[in-house]
């Protein structure tokens, strides 16, 4: 799976993500920082979808954006 989306398609997922998931981005990014301590972002898409039922690209363009802001707030 890649988490590589171009920028057209991520800005697309991420504005659909609370309507197709009922959930907010920061909803999603607790779930990740209370998730497991996987090192690849890989690992927490794959996670994120299994763990909680949603597709691999949805799940992907979370962790993507998970990680953007993360390196904001650093």
């Amino acid at each position: 799976m890649s988490l590589n989306h171009s920028p057209e398609t991520q800005t697309k997922l991420i504005a659909r993500v609370p309507t197709i998931t009922g959930r907010e981005l920061p909803e999603w990014f607790q779930a990740i920082d209370n998730g497991p301590a996987f090192l690849r972002c890989d690992e927490r898409a794959n996670w994120l979808a299994d763990e909680h039922g949603l597709t691999h690209g949805y799940a992907a363009a979370i962790v993507l954006e998970h990680e953007r802001h993360r390196r904001t707030r650093m």
